[in-house]
């Protein structure tokens, strides 16, 4: 028998009451709600991203109050860190003091935000972006909230910060391990105010590792932290005394996890659409340890042993130097003289500076405003300054005291200038230094002089020697007043001098001709080689691609570029002058049966990893971005070294916006077999065109097979059809080039293909960009997405696409030239 309808109704209104109080309450907690453990009770981010509850980690039993994204697999904040729960009995709540608390099985409180709170009636929301806001009465003002109360992972829009006046800070510590939450043993904090940069702590006090400063786009003392990391972090000072840096994400759809693990490292995870996307740790080397060759000393991993002292210096402590303990650093082995000076003893002569390229700049750096000459003229006249660095978002960078934690990178960094007196400057630089203060007085004494034999020697170079930068090509006058301009930036050289460097432009000094026209080795009479590209005179295209190479390299400077040397621009056929690569380019190794099997894994990946850092320095370092639209092997020259260097701008375009800005073209210029869908059946291109076609390279390299060589395969169109094919059949390890497969290697040279074939995926949104690209290849990455449908599957008819051919330095390459209507 029921019971009657008014009697239901009143157990459901008590039931539903009941429920308010007790289960998940939408997004808020408040007086009359909580969230108690043993009922496995949450509340809710609005947008269903985050959720707030009781959770062990790993094989704890311990219980913390938690927020975590997605799932518990993804824990952004713990509260009750240090104040463990044994069993399944705590509660969260207001309290009756207004603080957020967790109460134990005997109501006790085990923790607490533990704040003054003023309001009589405080609630506590999970908002969209993860963040536990705890409010008074209507108050917009936050009185306490988890992003300023972190553990150990910070998520967009977070904040490292620290007040300079009051020495507050938001800092970060590591779980103890993967399943204990307590505050570990490192610690993450924003210091150096001035030049701010995070500092990594062991214990608190100890230094562990630092990022270096921060210039506004990367940290200088962290290379391997490329754009992925860093790519939307700012630096904010404000008026209270407080700085801080924040990260975030253009993309509405992207979300990110950035961890300090419970061994020091810095751990990223990265979302599109909520799916887990990359997952990656920077890896530190011993040099990255703070201090590890003491004072003086300088760390290069890439050496046997890996300290050494500065010129001018020797180890302090000579037997725990041999014994490979290098903390108590050198000490210098000749005075400066500016210090005798200043004792009014007797010196040889003025200091100076040695330069070291590539380098972490030491700790404690004092700031100053100025360019690259006034810092040197300043520290020069403080006996107190011992090195300077500059850079040009900072500006002078000075220091007065040891210098600490110095490292070279084969990298990034920056030039470090090291004051030594001028006994153990080289003698040129030396000379260079005394003629130059010598110049300096003569001029102040006969300017007026000077001034009257610079104007006579400029109107004898006018007579007799008209024809130094020759006369302008007619086609080239005509054409854009500006880019003559860039032409004649560049150093000029006269045609008699490439001529007889080059043989009178013999043709067994040929490298290669394309439809730029021939390349030819020469030799200048100061023994340097190079490389000299000259426009043909039957060039439909030619002049364009010339104006536009100029015009774009020569304002790039990278390891992985070509260096444009000059240019002469004498006569009919305008030419490009370069660094000459003695080992060619990559088709001619990669693709030549005896040649091969000079590149093993550890060339091959070198070459990789090289041709990407190129790209991302086009893409994202350059004073411009800009896009190659014609990467391919034939296009990568190596140097003595075997290390790329990316040539042939001709077609290289440079574009403003961002990472998903598309520009179109009605002609498709480029390779076939290296374009991307979106290239060379719409027209349109944007920086995940050149990832496309790093992806090719990329597997082509790995397997030791042209993209075009499966012409008679019926099943597959390209190296990208083949590949997709086999990766699909769980067969992926049978395109490794036998000449290279190694065990050892297996692993790497697998990722290298899984990183190939995302880049050449069909969607563009798809393809990651090559700052990812760049992380995926030197990280250790614990996870990767799995690569959707490629491009050019299945195959095509190319027969009404006009082919021609294309400049480059050493091989003949068919090129797509294309006239189609772009969107």
């Amino acid at each position: 028998m029921g019971f009657p309808t008014s009697i239901n109704h009143f157990f459901l209104l008590i039931l539903s009451s009941f429920c308010l109080g007790v289960s998940s309450v939408n997004d808020t907690i408040t007086s009359t709600s909580f969230i108690r453990d043993s009922d496995s009770q949450t509340i809710s981010s609005s947008n269903g991203d985050f959720k707030l509850g009781f959770f062990s980690p790993g094989n704890s039993t311990h219980r913390y109050v938690a927020i975590w994204y997605l799932s518990q697999t993804y824990i952004i904040w713990v509260g009750n860190r240090d104040q463990p729960l044994n069993d399944s009995s705590g509660v969260f709540k207001i309290h009756k003091d207004g603080n957020l608390v967790v109460l134990n099985g005997q109501n006790s409180v085990i923790w607490s935000t533990n704040i003054s709170v003023n309001a009589t009636n405080t609630t506590a929301q999970l908002d969209n972006s993860g963040n536990l806001i705890l409010r008074g009465d209507s108050s917009l003002t936050p009185l306490w909230d988890s992003f300023t109360h972190p553990a150990d992972i910070a998520v967009p829009n977070m904040k490292i910060a620290t007040n300079r006046i009051t020495g507050e800070k938001i800092q970060y510590v590591s779980w103890k391990s993967s399943s204990d939450p307590s505050s570990g043993y490192f610690t993450g904090s924003l210091d150096r105010l001035d030049t701010p940069e995070v500092f990594f702590w062991y214990n608190k006090t100890k230094p562990y590792w630092r990022t270096g400063p921060w210039n506004g786009r990367v940290f200088l003392g962290s290379p391997r932290m490329l754009t992925e990391y860093l790519y939307g972090w700012r630096f904010e000072p404000n008026d209270n005394g407080t700085a801080y840096l924040t990260y975030n994400f253009e993309k509405p759809a992207m979300f990110g996890i950035l961890t300090i693990t419970p061994h020091g490292t810095l751990k990223l995870v990265e979302f599109l659409n909520r799916t887990k996307f990359l997952e990656l740790e920077v890896d530190q080397n011993e040099c990255d340890f703070y201090g590890k060759c003491g004072p003086f000393g300088s760390c290069d991993n890439s050496t046997s042993p890996i300290c050494s002292c500065l010129e001018g210096f020797e180890p302090s402590k000579p037997e725990e130097w041999n014994s490979r303990n290098w903390t108590s650093g050198c000490v210098r082995t000749v005075p400066l003289n500016c210090t005798q000076l200043r004792n009014e003893s007797e010196v040889q002569g003025d200091d100076g500076f040695l330069q070291k390229n590539n380098m972490k700049v030491p700790d404690f750096a004092e700031r100053s405003d100025g360019n690259q000459d006034k810092c040197g003229a300043d520290c020069l006249a403080n006996c107190s300054c011992l090195a300077y660095a500059y850079d040009s978002s900072i500006g002078c960078m000075y220091w007065s005291r040891e210098l600490i934690d110095l490292q070279k990178f084969p990298y990034g960094g920056v030039d470090l200038f090291i004051r030594v007196p001028s006994q153990l400057l080289p003698r040129s630089s030396d000379k260079k230094r005394k003629e130059n203060k010598g110049l300096i007085i003569i001029g102040i004494m006969t300017a007026i002089g000077a001034l009257a034999t610079a104007i006579g020697a400029y109107f004898l170079w006018r007579k007799f020697a008209p024809n130094h930068t020759g006369s302008v090509p007619q086609d080239v006058i005509t054409g854009n007043k500006k880019e003559i301009t860039k032409l004649e930036e560049l150093p000029l050289f006269k045609f008699e001098k490439l001529s007889n460097a080059t043989n009178n432009f013999h043709f067994g000094n040929m490298l290669g001709k394309g439809g730029f026209g021939p390349v030819y080795k020469g030799q200048l009479e100061n023994g340097q080689e190079i490389a000299v590209k000259r426009l043909s005179k039957t060039s439909g295209q030619g002049l364009e691609e010339f104006m536009n190479e100029v015009v774009v390299i020569s304002k790039l400077q990278h390891r992985n570029l070509v260096r444009l040397l000059g240019c002469c621009i004498e006569g009919d056929e305008p030419m490009l002058v370069y660094e000459f690569m003695p080992n060619k380019s990559l088709d001619s190794f990669l693709f030549d049966p005896l040649q091969r099997k000079c590149l093993d894994w550890k060339k091959r990946f070198n070459i990789i990893e090289g041709i990407a850092r190129g790209i991302l320095y086009l893409h994202r370092d350059s004073r411009l971005r800009i896009i190659h639209r014609d990467l391919k092997a034939s296009n990568i020259l190596l140097d003595n070294d075997m290390n790329p260097k990316i040539s042939d701008f001709g077609l290289a375009r440079i574009v403003r916006g961002g990472d998903d800005d598309e520009a179109n073209t009605k002609r498709v210029v480029g390779t076939y077999g290296y374009m991307p869908p979106e290239y060379a059946m719409e027209g349109l291109f944007s920086e995940k065109s050149d990832v496309y076609s790093f992806g090719v390279l990329l597997l082509e390299i790995v397997s030791g097979r042209r993209n075009t060589s499966f012409h008679n395969d019926e099943q597959s169109l390209s190296l990208v059809g083949f590949a997709w094919r086999l990766w699909n059949e769980g067969n992926i390890i049978t395109i490794i080039d036998p000449e290279i497969w190694d065990p050892m290697f297996e692993k790497s040279m697998l990722k290298c293909i899984h990183i190939g074939l995302l880049c050449v995926q069909e969607l563009t949104k798809e393809r990651p960009s090559i700052s990812t690209v760049v992380l995926m290849l030197i990280s250790e990455i614990t996870h990767l997405p799995p690569p959707r449908q490629v491009a050019f599957v299945q195959k095509q008819n190319c027969q009404s696409s006009e082919s021609s051919q294309k400049s480059q330095f050493n091989s003949n390459n068919n090129v797509t030239l294309s006239e189609i209507q772009g969107r």
